[in-house]
């Protein structure tokens, strides 16, 4: 029996967001994957950051993102009277608390080349500050 060794590639994406919302990086994550000509694996994708988020979720109807950020709001206001850490402004802790109630890294099956993703599921990025930032993600890519 012939055992081919198991591969793996790292790489890191640079996403700029421009406030809330969520956004969708299923294609800079199909395209490396296909890059790495890795057949069958698993795929790790980790947000580097305590207030923003990594989801699966609908990529047909916008109106899913809208009302998913929308419910983030009401669930997690931004009232000052509500929480002791603001060093960074009044949206910086429900900023962690949407992050904490969320994920910062998905775990994605890869068959042929692509990763597993369902025929209405994109990779999205939740930005959970009202300002632009830039938030580093990393690709992890193990299989043969």
């Amino acid at each position: 029996m012939v055992t081919t060794p198991l591969r793996q590639a790292l790489h890191q994406i640079e996403v700029m967001t421009t406030g809330p919302g969520l956004v969708d990086i299923t294609a800079v994550i199909i395209d490396w994957v296909a890059a790495q000509r890795v057949e069958q694996g698993l795929l790790t994708v980790f947000l580097r950051h305590t207030s923003a988020s990594l989801l699966i979720q609908e990529n047909a109807a916008p109106d899913v993102r809208r009302d998913l950020d929308d419910f983030f709001r009401r669930l997690v206001p931004e009232d000052s009277s509500l929480y002791r850490h603001n060093d960074e402004g009044p949206d910086d802790m429900p900023a962690h608390i949407r992050a904490a109630l969320t994920a910062v890294q998905l775990s994605i099956p890869v068959d042929r080349g692509r990763p597993l993703l369902g025929t209405w599921q994109g990779v999205y990025l939740f930005e959970h500050r009202r300002h632009r930032q830039r938030r580093s993600i990393a690709l992890h890519l193990i299989g043969d």
